[in-house]
C-alpha cells in the first residue's frame, strides 16, 4: 500500500502555513523576500527608514542596518536560485559611507538589478537610488540633494573640511556615472539656498528627478518589475548564446 499520509490536505496546510510563517520572519528581519513566478525567481529588498551604520540609532526608529544588508546583497548575487534583484527605497538617509558602501555593492552586482522610490529616497538614498541598472521613480516620491553634514562635536580643523568636500565629491562621482545627471549641475541644486527652509539643498519630486536625468523612468510597481524581468530574460538568452559557441 502506498504511503498518501505526506499528501493528505492536512499536510499540505501544514507545510503551506510553515512556509508562509518563513517568509514572514524573513521579511520581519531584513524587510526582504524572494518571490518566485513561473521560472524566474526575483529577490525583493526594500530601505526604509534611516540607513544605520556605524552607530546603533535609538529605539523606536525604523532603521535599514546595512551590516545585514552587505552579505544578503553578496548571498542574492551569488546563489543561482535568484534570478534578479529589486529595490524599494522609502528612506530618509543616514550614515553617508554605509550608504554610499550599499550603492557600490549593488552597482558591481552582474544580476539584473533594478530600484524603484516610493515616497522618497533622500539625502545618502539618492546614490542607492541610482545604483541599479535601471531606476525607477512614482510621480509622488521626492529625492533631496544636499550636501555632507554632520550632528554633535566637530573638530574644528581644516582636515576636517576638506574630508567633507571630498566625501561629498565621492557621492556626485557616483551618481553622475550611474546616472545621465550632470556632476556640476548636482552640485549646484545641492548648494541652493533657496529650496529647503532653514537649510541648502534641493527637493525634486518624480517627474524633476526624471528630467535632471537622475532617474530613469517615472513608473510604480509594474514597470519596475517588467523592466527586470525583460532584463533577466536577456540575460538567460544571453548565457544561452555564449554556452552554444
Amino acid at each position: 500500500m502506498k504511503d498518501t499520509e505526506n499528501h493528505s490536505p492536512a499536510t499540505k496546510n501544514e507545510e503551506a502555513n510553515r512556509e508562509a510563517e518563513q517568509v514572514l520572519e524573513t521579511i520581519d528581519r531584513s524587510a526582504s523576500v524572494a518571490v518566485k513566478n513561473g521560472d524566474e525567481t526575483i529577490y525583493c529588498l526594500s530601505v526604509i527608514g534611516q540607513i544605520e551604520g556605524h552607530y546603533v540609532l535609538p529605539e523606536g526608529q525604523k532603521a535599514t542596518k546595512y551590516e545585514q544588508l552587505i552579505p544578503l546583497l553578496v548571498s542574492v548575487e551569488e546563489n543561482n536560485e535568484f534570478d534578479g534583484l529589486l529595490v524599494i527605497l522609502n528612506t530618509m538617509g543616514g550614515d553617508v559611507e554605509a550608504g554610499l558602501a550599499l550603492a557600490e555593492l549593488i552597482a558591481s552586482m552582474k544580476k539584473p538589478a533594478v530600484t524603484l522610490v516610493l515616497g522618497g529616497s533622500h539625502s545618502i538614498g539618492v546614490p542607492l537610488a541610482v545604483a541599479g541598472k535601471r531606476s525607477f521613480i512614482v510621480p509622488s516620491a521626492t529625492m533631496t540633494i544636499h550636501p555632507v553634514r554632520i550632528s554633535g562635536t566637530v573638530i574644528g580643523a581644516p582636515q576636517t573640511y576638506r574630508y567633507f568636500h571630498d566625501m561629498q565629491d565621492r557621492i556626485l562621482t557616483f551618481v553622475a556615472a550611474h546616472s545621465r545627471a550632470d556632476k556640476e549641475a548636482l552640485r549646484s541644486l545641492m548648494m541652493k539656498p533657496d529650496e529647503i527652509a532653514n537649510d541648502i539643498g534641493c527637493i525634486l519630486d518624480g517627474e524633476e528627478a526624471v528630467r535632471l536625468g537622475l532617474i530613469d523612468e517615472v513608473g510604480g510597481l509594474d514597470r519596475a518589475l517588467g523592466c527586470l524581468k525583460g532584463m533577466i530574460e536577456k540575460q538567460i538568452q544571453d548565457t544561452k548564446i555564449q554556452d552554444t559557441r
